[in-house]
C-alpha cells in the first residue's frame, strides 16, 4: 500500500471533521505519495531523535499524535528546528502522519485508552467538542488510593493531586493539557478530574471548587494511544512492520 492510499484509510478511521478548528494535523510531510509503505514507526512526538532513528532504521512512515508542523513556518532552512526535521525527512523519503485533537476524540483514542488503563467504565464524551471522557469506577475509594492507581496505570514519573475531600467514584479524563476542561468536568458531574497538565493556580483552588484534581503528566497520559495506532495500522495493512518508539525527553532530578 502506498502513502496516499494508507493516509486515506487512516482518515476514514480518524475523520478530519473531528479536528478542532485551531488544530493542524493530517499528512504532515510526504515527498512521494506513491511510495510503498512497509515499515512504520509510531510515536507521540516527532523529535529530531525520532527522525534520525526512523532514517537510520529505514522506516517509510512515522505516525504521531503531536503534529510535526503545528505553527506556521516562515522559512524552510536548517536554522529552524522544525524545518530541519522536514528537510531530513524529505531527503530520505520518510512521510509523516499526525493525528492530534481528532485522535483525542475518536472512539478508542487518547481518552478511551486512558480510561481503559485506569479502569473507568460506562464512559461518555464531555466538554467542548466532546473531547474528554467521563465515567465510573467499581466502588468509591479515597483520593490517595486512586492517585496511586493512576500512577501505576500510566507509568507516570510524578503525580500531583489536590484533594477536595470527595470520595472518588465518577471521574472525568482529558489526556495531555486539560486545564481548560475543569469547569466542564464539574458541570458533567465529576467528583474527580484527571489530566496530564492542569497547573498550579487551578490545582490550588480544588478544595474551593469541590473537585479532586490529578495531574499525571502530559506525556504519560497520552503515550498509551500509541497502542491504538499500532493496532489500527496492523489492521489496515497486516503485512507492514510496525514499531512504537518512546519520545519523552523530559527528565526529573
Amino acid at each position: 500500500m502506498n502513502v496516499k492510499q494508507l493516509y486515506e484509510k487512516f482518515e476514514e478511521k480518524i475523520p478530519l471533521e473531528l479536528r478542532e478548528p485551531w488544530d493542524n494535523d493530517g499528512l504532515m510531510c510526504c515527498a512521494d505519495g506513491t511510495a510503498e509503505v512497509g515499515r512504520v514507526l509510531i510515536t507521540l512526538d516527532v523529535t529530531e531523535e525520532i527522525v534520525d532513528y526512523a532514517i537510520a532504521s529505514h522506516f517509510d512512515l512515522i505516525i504521531s499524535h503531536h503534529p510535526l508542523i503545528f505553527k506556521p513556518i516562515g522559512s524552510v532552512t536548517e536554522d529552524n528546528h522544525v524545518a530541519r526535521k522536514i528537510i531530513k525527512l524529505l531527503d530520505n523519503g520518510v512521510s509523516v502522519f499526525s493525528f492530534h485533537t481528532r485522535l483525542d476524540k475518536v472512539a478508542g483514542g487518547v481518552n478511551d485508552q486512558l480510561c481503559d488503563l485506569i479502569g473507568i467504565f460506562d464512559t461518555a464524551p464531555f466538554g467542548e467538542g466532546f473531547l474528554g471522557r467521563i465515567g465510573n469506577i467499581d466502588e468509591s475509594i479515597g483520593l490517595d488510593d486512586f492517585a496511586y492507581r493512576v500512577k501505576q496505570a500510566t507509568g507516570s514519573d510524578m503525580i500531583r493531586y489536590a484533594d477536595a475531600y470527595n470520595p472518588v467514584k465518577r471521574i472525568a479524563i482529558v489526556g495531555g493539557d486539560g486545564k481548560g476542561y475543569v469547569k466542564a468536568a464539574m458541570e458533567a458531574g465529576a467528583d474527580t478530574f484527571v489530566s496530564g497538565r492542569i497547573g498550579y493556580n487551578i490545582m490550588e483552588e480544588a478544595p474551593e471548587m469541590g473537585i479532586n484534581l490529578i495531574e499525571a503528566g502530559h506525556y504519560f497520559t497520552e503515550q498509551p494511544v500509541t497502542d491504538f495506532l499500532r493496532e489500527l495500522m496492523s489492521d489496515l495493512d497486516p503485512r507492514a512492520y510496525v514499531e512504537i518508539a518512546a519520545s519523552n525527553v523530559i527528565k526529573l532530578l
